[in-house]
């Protein structure tokens, strides 16, 4: 099974989804012309055009509000932000549009768009650009929040993201992009709302989800080593829906 980089699986999702359905599109500051600020959507300008590629202005409220229109039309945005810390400049669009719009047509529109991008803290690059908006978004309801930890769960969440008619949030993060990981080359779907059992374990159960999925690994090894002790790791892969 081929080793890829997180970006690569994220990447490599992003191709088949474009391939696939003529509908996709990607938007976002420096995705094009520049292949995303973390080299995510590398190479996708020159496969699929500036029609498909879309470097957008400075301005998250503006182009994920042109994305929510688009995806009440029909288009399948895949909305990159530079930092989820950005977001909140979006905060209406995002959450008392895109989340309500279904509810509020009784279910005859749909807004499937996805919003992507690293949220994470550790990194050095100051406090406004640290947060991990999960919590905020999770608890609004009419949104989907998918936080994958592997290149594997990676690829197959968004894959499945994009098919979805839910908006949903999508956070990654910068430290886990050049992590690397088996994804396999034929096409699979990793569902959203269901958790993955990472490791067995039966002297004590750990519960979490993104990078704290690879910490927690990395714990239980020393707990086994230094104690003898076997934990197991759930990793929920999404916080909402959340798999109970």
């Amino acid at each position: 099974m081929p080793l890829l980089q997180y970006r690569e699986a994220i990447r490599q999702a992003l191709a088949e989804e474009l391939t696939r359905d003529p509908n996709v599109v990607v938007m976002g500051e420096e995705v094009a012309q520049f292949h995303g600020a973390y080299k995510v959507t590398e190479g996708l300008l020159d496969r699929f055009g500036p029609k498909r590629i879309v470097d957008t202005p400075i301005s998250e409220a503006g182009f994920i509000g042109l994305g929510i229109g688009a995806s009440l039309l029909g288009v399948r945005p895949v909305i990159e932000l530079m930092f989820w810390s950005f977001y909140s400049v979006a905060f209406d669009q995002i959450l008392n549009n895109a989340a309500n719009v279904r509810y509020m047509s009784g279910g005859q529109i749909h807004c499937p768009i996805v919003i992507r991008g690293p949220a994470n803290g550790g990194t050095n690059v100051g406090a406004t650009h640290s947060h991990t908006p999960e919590n905020v978004l999770a608890n609004h309801p009419g949104v989907k929040v998918v936080v994958p930890a592997t290149p594997y769960d990676a690829k197959g969440l968004l894959k499945s993201a994009i098919r979805d008619n839910d908006p949903v949030m999508f956070l990654e993060n910068t430290i886990l992009y050049g992590d690397r990981g088996e994804v396999p080359s034929e096409e699979y779907l990793v569902p959203i709302g269901v958790a993955d059992v990472k490791r067995q374990g039966k002297d004590l159960t750990i519960v979490t989800y993104g990078r704290s999925v690879l910490l927690s690994m990395a714990a239980a090894d020393l707990l086994q080593k230094e104690h003898g002790a076997s934990a197991e790791i759930v990793d929920l892969r999404s916080i909402r829906p959340l798999d109970i």
